[in-house]
């Protein structure tokens, strides 16, 4: 038995200079960036969100840019291998989570337990 959850909503920014990107998503999305947060460093900006909302991050990245979510889950390898029988495939194991393609195209993450009170709101899987 594992539980998982909707995490984070990762804008993917294909640029130099993350600022003007973590500014308007922060105004477009009414919340601001958030500095001090520990997520907030290198290649990432955090947003202010409630603990009960989800994670909004923005990301430098090479590739294109896009938008995708994060499944925070108590075990991934369990959580992986349910995608799995989805239709989901494995693009990237990496050191804390896993890339994945949905059957309809679009990439995601499985990642460790990223925001306080899990596993509340959280579907129990056995």
């Amino acid at each position: 038995m594992h539980h998982s959850r909707l995490c984070a909503l990762l804008i993917d920014c294909n640029t130099a200079d993350l600022e003007p990107a973590g500014r308007f998503w922060a105004e477009a999305l009414g919340r601001p960036v958030d500095p001090d947060h520990p997520g907030s460093r290198g290649s990432y900006l955090m947003l202010r969100t409630p603990p009960d909302e989800p994670i909004v991050q923005i990301q430098r990245v090479t590739h294109a840019s896009r938008v995708h979510i994060d499944i925070e889950t108590d075990d991934i390898p369990a959580e992986v291998a349910r995608l799995e029988k989805l239709g989901a495939k494995v693009v990237d194991r990496l050191q804390r989570w896993v890339v994945m393609q949905a059957p309809t195209g679009q990439r995601f993450c499985v990642v460790r337990i990223q925001r306080p009170g899990f596993p509340k709101n959280a579907n129990r899987w056995d």
